[in-house]
């Protein structure tokens, strides 16, 4: 294993953060594994999942049995860990900018289409490996103006060439859920399955241009602009991306830290990227649905939020999910499912103003359009 310790742009005089990635197997050889946990940085789960995570990598390194590379990045977010207001982490949005840490990457596509648009041939794997050179050029001679940029530039460099990229997360207060967009989901599917995810969402651009979409989605567009440019080169899905939410920001816990590394650990398995295949792959506890079928659930009313509705549960349309409690005025405003589907995901904080969001729940038939994340 190596570890390297990446120097990130100062911001201020005197002072300077790092970024530390460890890394395991050969380049080149075999499949390539980009993991990271906590670009939002309160969300600490991934880095529990990452610390058990290490154990099995040392172990494969000791017996010999790695076929490719894994790259993990256990804190990814080394600024927002550190932002305090109040004594409360504010590791979401960095307060300089008020940018959310998980938005606003590159378009990997539009950069390097001119750069291969012209060179791709008729084989394949050869494609994949020129469209890689091409983001990896791009990226070198990306110069970061500030602090936040020079983070998102490392982590796109260390994940820019990677078969698979498993980007570590968690809700509020919610069940283990897993974001994918449609054409990676064949490939990602074990993944899901083996972490027993409750709700699985697919979207193609779901939109704002965060972290796992930049990686995955440069292929889908890079293929669709060469075919509307007339070019008939070949160029598979060279990376398939997914943000895992592991569950809620409470839930750091040793049992389900290792099971959750023992799931990844698996995948691993079976994509080829450590020895010990074939891999049973268990059966899916959910469908996978559209997330433009997912329903933000709000509240037009300030007050007490009382939840009916536990996350997991499945709810039917026109369900109570909480109740919002006005004391002063002694009244009580209904919050409803307005879609049958899992209940994946609530609001931590049990007062909310009016607009604020309560919760999500997993519909099957698409309804929305436009941006599809939240801030």
């Amino acid at each position: 294993m190596q570890r390297i310790d990446h120097l990130l742009l100062s911001n201020s005089l005197g002072s300077h953060r790092s970024l530390s990635s460890f890394h395991y197997g050969t380049p080149g050889q075999g499949p390539k594994v980009y993991i990271q946990a906590s670009l939002h940085a309160e969300e600490l789960p991934g880095m529990l999942v990452a610390h058990h995570l290490r154990a099995h990598l040392d172990a494969a390194e000791a017996a010999g049995t790695l076929l490719g590379e894994v790259v993990l990045v256990p804190v990814a977010n080394p600024i927002g860990l550190a932002q305090r207001v109040d004594h409360k982490p504010m590791g979401r949005f960095e307060l300089d900018s008020s940018e959310n840490f998980n938005r606003h990457y590159p378009d990997l596509a539009q950069a390097v289409f001119p750069l291969v648009k012209d060179v791709l041939g008729t084989d394949p794997a050869a494609n994949v490996a020129t469209v890689r050179r091409a983001m990896g050029e791009y990226l070198r001679q990306w110069q970061p103006a500030t602090e936040l940029q020079s983070l998102r530039r490392t982590l796109l460099t260390l994940a820019h060439d990677a078969d698979y990229v498993i980007d570590l997360h968690c809700d509020c207060e919610g069940v283990m859920h897993f974001y994918t967009e449609e054409g990676c989901w064949p490939q990602l599917a074990p993944l899901a399955h083996l972490l027993k995810a409750q709700a699985i969402l697919l979207a193609k651009n779901s939109g704002s241009g965060p972290f796992d979409e930049c990686l995955s989605g440069a292929w889908w567009q890079l293929a669709e602009a060469l075919k509307a440019a007339g070019r008939t080169a070949p160029l598979p899905q060279g990376c398939c991306s997914t943000t895992v939410e592991l569950r809620g920001e409470a839930d750091v816990a040793h049992a389900f830290a290792r099971d959750d590394a023992a799931a990844v650990l698996a995948f691993l398995q079976h994509s080829g990227a450590i020895a010990g295949g074939p891999v049973a792959i268990p059966a899916a506890l959910c469908p996978a649905t559209p997330l433009a079928g997912s329903e933000t659930l709000n509240t037009p009313v300030p007050g007490v939020v009382v939840y009916a509705a536990e996350v997991g549960q499945t709810l039917q349309l026109g369900d109570l999910v909480a109740e919002v409690i006005d004391p002063i005025a002694n009244t009580s405003h209904r919050v409803v499912a307005g879609v049958a589907g899992v209940f994946y995901a609530r609001v931590r904080d049990r007062y909310a103003v009016s607009g604020a969001e309560i919760g999500k729940v997993a519909g099957a038939v698409p309804f929305r359009t436009g941006e599809l994340l939240g801030a």
